[in-house]
């Protein structure tokens, strides 16, 4: 897929490795868009977006599919290149690492909407929480949400200011095109001990750093809430008294989320973690290296389509909403259904009881 063109750009022994992990990131790409687009196209179709369950999920989905547009975006200019490719692959990458820090903030942020979920309807179960504590987790919700988009941008803003003034985007696809996370940013042939020059090093350790400091936070995060969810979860559930199968299968379906959650977080992340660590220390043209970039582009690349399946289609609310809306499409006309949204939005919400109680997104 790789033109003629490239090949002097390439060593003899990366260029089989670079056109294969074209072909590896637009096929994971291709499927991280369709996944993460089935979530978002799901959520708006059955008017769940305002949903408190479902909107943590809809903005985690949202930022993978921007994330793997830019994935996408980087392995089709690697075979169609442009007058403007270096400046374009430059921004593109740094518009990535928005996205997958945002990505980090917004899976924090789910698991933590699941902790808050659950709080509430314990606290309500036991002490008859008041509506203002409800309103204000709310509000620290929102709060959450739009910090998971606000701080990766902000986060960014050095990037784009002094990595575009000091023109740290030249020969920036000389070797690989866009086709990799933490590119090395080229120093000006020209100058090379000048001003710009460190400005471009300083960037490029800066957009490394940013990288693993947000993945460690976040995934120590998900670590802390889903282990207190668990707690509660457990408090939860023998708060109601007697515990039946139901009860105990409940508990240990919980237990294994709280596993694979932050496994899967993990695994999707470790080979582009590990590459960064890498580019920091030691040289980037050995064996481990090459073999963590074809790990990055399997797993990174893909996270929308990991998260879809993690986050989404296997959890209560979306398999509740497809229930719902098969059993509206067997049994109901289209004017019954309207009309039992419309008679269900002006009914008051009700506590939840013990045996709803087991319903959680967990």
């Amino acid at each position: 897929m790789a033109l003629p063109a490239e090949a002097a750009r390439l060593d003899g022994g990366w260029q089989e490795v670079y056109s294969a992990l074209q072909w590896i990131q637009f096929t994971m790409a291709m499927l991280s868009v369709v996944g993460s687009s089935s979530i978002i196209a799901y959520a708006v179709f059955q008017d769940a977006v305002r949903s408190p369950e479902v909107r943590p999920l809809f903005y985690l989905s949202l930022s993978d599919l921007f994330l793997g547009m830019c994935w996408l975006a980087g392995a089709l200019l690697y075979s169609t290149p442009t007058s403007e490719q270096d400046l374009i692959c430059y921004n593109l990458q740094a518009t990535g690492q928005i996205f997958y820090v945002a990505s980090f903030l917004y899976t924090v942020n789910y698991t933590w909407h699941l902790y808050m979920d659950l709080k509430v309807k314990y606290n309500q179960n036991l002490h008859r929480m008041p509506p203002q504590v409800v309103d204000y987790a709310s509000c620290i919700g929102r709060v959450a949400t739009i910090s998971s988009s606000l701080i990766p941008f902000l986060l960014m803003v050095p990037v784009f200011c002094l990595g575009n003034s000091s023109n740290c985007y030249q020969n920036f696809s000389q070797k690989h095109g866009c086709l990799l996370m933490h590119t090395e940013m080229a120093v000006p042939t020209t100058e090379p001990q000048s001003l710009s020059g460190s400005v471009c090093r300083a960037m490029h350790f800066y957009g490394i750093g940013v990288f693993l400091i947000s993945f460690l936070i976040s995934f120590m995060a998900i670590l802390v809430v889903l282990s207190q969810a668990r707690g509660l979860y457990k408090r939860f559930v023998n708060s109601t008294g007697f515990l039946g199968d139901q009860q105990w299968a409940m508990i240990k379906m919980v237990e294994q989320r709280v596993v694979f959650y932050p496994v899967a977080f993990f695994c999707c992340w470790a080979p582009a973690v590990l590459l960064g660590i890498l580019k920091l220390t030691a040289a980037t043209n050995s064996k481990i290296y090459m073999a963590l970039l074809i790990l990055q582009a399997l797993t990174a690349a893909s996270q929308g389509l990991l998260n879809c399946i993690v986050y989404g289609w296997t959890q209560h609310v979306f398999l509740s909403l497809k229930r719902s809306a098969c059993r509206d499409v067997d049994t109901q006309t289209p004017l019954l259904r309207s009309q039992k949204k419309f008679y269900a939005s002006t009914l008051p919400t009700s506590p939840p009881d013990a045996e709803g109680s087991t319903s959680t997104l967990l």
